[in-house]
């Protein structure tokens, strides 16, 4: 593998927003959410058009970017499924070539509990909390969705951002809930769960919300670090609830909302899976062009918002001298489907959902003459690791990590490329499953794009795939699996996912290097098995079992 000299003390910020939409910025071509902040990395740096995460789920996808890994490599298919004690993450990457990795926000990090007691390691110890934390060495986490119910929290965990809205004067025992994320109406809470409720300005000070409260907290750890360091800005919007303050929530209005790029031909003999979605409660609300109408402004909004605090983040590393030292990294961990295919959410693979912003600012000096340009590659968000990895002048342990370096596309080297991507989801927690009367195991489907054609298959026998052809069918509207006419295209992505699912996934603890390594190596340590007459092997791997007999047990002379 090729290698670059690295920036002395080069830090990497790695900021990830949460649902954020490929096509919901101005450099990707939002005909009218600004996002000047993110042009602004852009023109200093690589976009890349063609990225998609390995999983469309939060917590799913997080553990792909944080292993490098796919998830049928780490396991972790399903918010709250944990990330077994020893996967190896980037933290522990890292840490092994001198850069410190550090938290700040969301992870959707579930511990293994049982794993941890097992192994008998205690989850205060250094090494506990690391497991716990996804290998970062947490600043602060706060995974943002502190929703109360009368079964008590969705998240049992202490709440840092409570803990602060308390200190600024919110009351309560939930203020995330009761100011962040809900407005008034009639003197009474509108709470931003209900999407009636999405057009209301959120009832707490701008500079108090979720989105410069994690901005505040990076800014004090560059200020109190010197690197070099990793440090994973994880931001929680513009997820769900859909509602923002003033002045971002009266930004946008109904002429700024695009058409939801959806066709009835789509209702026609869907697909069972994708059939359950459209018409499951998430479906059913983003096919209300009512709701549409309230959470589409609230959404760009909520981005707008993103936008300008990174701004201040840009602003203070120019600054503070620290621009030209640091990596800045902006992408997200999914889309949101915002009606699109008559969908909400992020559960297949439609663009909308899967595929995902990408801009890499690398302020080396040979990074140079790529600035401001576009890659059109098809990249995974699992490359993420391997390209840190190999930024900081490590050596990608490609038997552990199965993305691939970015490198070459931020300096301007030729590489081999991959031809497809892959994506994976697993719906087995779901109530579809049970509709469709599925074994857990059979609940999974995996998508596999080369550029042109993406094929949906999935593992039940009995369900059939889906195929978009995105050159002829850029919406991918029309379904060419219904008939029998695209059957070749279909077996070609089929054979590249088997392809895929023969890889080297599990031999984690042994790389090519240390196998080639170990090849003759027992015979030079007197394993000889197997010789007729000793002539077989060369004389000095036999020196040793040869000589007079020193003592003889046999009371023979032979």
């Amino acid at each position: 593998m090729w290698k670059i000299d690295r920036v002395q003390n080069v830090n990497i910020l790695f900021i990830m927003y949460d649902q954020l939409r490929f096509d919901y910025l101005s450099c990707s071509g939002h005909p009218h959410l600004q996002t000047p902040n993110f042009d602004r990395v852009a023109s200093m740096g690589v976009q890349f058009n063609n990225a998609y995460v390995q999983s469309p789920i939060c917590g799913s996808s997080r553990m792909c970017f944080y292993t490098g890994r796919y998830a049928s490599s780490h396991g972790a298919h399903w918010n709250g499924f944990p990330l077994r004690v020893g996967e190896l993450t980037l933290g522990d990457h890292l840490r092994a070539n001198g850069m410190a990795c550090h938290l700040i926000g969301k992870t959707h990090m579930k511990a293994d509990a049982d794993g941890l007691a097992r192994l008998g390691l205690k989850a205060d110890s250094i090494i506990g909390v690391r497991q716990s934390e996804c290998g970062f060495d947490p600043w602060i986490r706060d995974d943002g969705l502190w929703a109360e119910g009368p079964d008590g929290f969705y998240d049992s965990k202490s709440s840092p951002y409570n803990n602060y809205l308390k200190s600024k004067g919110y009351d309560g025992t939930n203020p995330w809930a009761d100011y962040a994320n809900a407005s008034v109406k009639n003197s009474q809470i509108a709470t931003g769960w209900i999407f009636d409720n999405t057009n209301l300005p959120a009832n707490i000070r701008e500079e108090d919300s979720e989105t410069p409260w994690l901005t505040n907290e990076a800014i004090k750890f560059m200020d109190q670090n010197t690197g070099p360091w990793c440090a994973h800005l994880s931001y929680i919007k513009p997820h769900w609830p859909y509602i923002v303050p003033m002045p971002y929530a009266s930004m946008f209005g109904s002429e700024h909302i695009q058409p939801a790029t959806k066709a009835l031909v789509e209702k026609e003999c869907p697909h069972p899976v994708f059939e359950q979605f459209m018409q499951n409660p998430i479906g059913q609300a983003f096919q209300d062009e009512n709701v549409r109408q309230k959470v589409i402004p609230a959404y760009m909004g909520l981005i707008k918002q993103c936008d300008d605090q990174l701004g201040r983040l840009l602003d203070y590393l120019e600054q503070n001298d620290k621009l030209d030292t640091t990596m800045i990294v902006l992408t997200s961990d999914h889309g949101d489907y915002l009606g699109d295919h008559w969908l909400g959410e992020k559960n297949l693979f439609h663009d909308p959902s899967v595929k995902i912003p990408l801009i890499i600012y690398d302020p080396r000096e040979a990074a140079g003459a790529t600035r401001g340009t576009v890659c059109n590659e098809l990249v995974e968000s699992i490359d993420l690791a391997s390209t840190f990895i190999d930024i900081i002048g490590g050596q990608v342990p490609d038997h552990i990590v199965e993305g691939r370096s970015l490198v070459p596309f931020l300096i301007g080297e030729e590489t081999e490329w991959r031809k497809y991507v892959i994506s994976e989801y697993d719906f087995s927690a779901q109530p579809i499953a049970k509709t469709l009367e599925l074994e857990p195991r059979d609940c999974r489907i995996f998508m596999v794009f080369d550029g042109r054609y993406k094929l949906m298959h999935c593992a039940a026998s009995n369900l059939r795939s889906m195929l978009f052809d995105l050159q002829t069918d850029p919406d991918e509207l029309i379904d060419l699996a219904k008939d029998q006419s695209h059957e070749a295209e279909i077996a070609r992505l089929t054979e590249y996912l088997h392809a895929w699912g023969l890889r080297m996934s599990q031999r984690v603890t042994k790389s090519d290097v240390d196998i080639k390594a170990m090849r003759g190596a027992s015979l030079r340590k007197g394993i000889l098995p197997f010789l007729k007459d000793g002539s077989e092997v060369e004389a000095e791997l036999i020196e040793k079992y040869k000589g007079p007999a020193r003592q003889n047990y046999l009371n023979t002379d032979e």
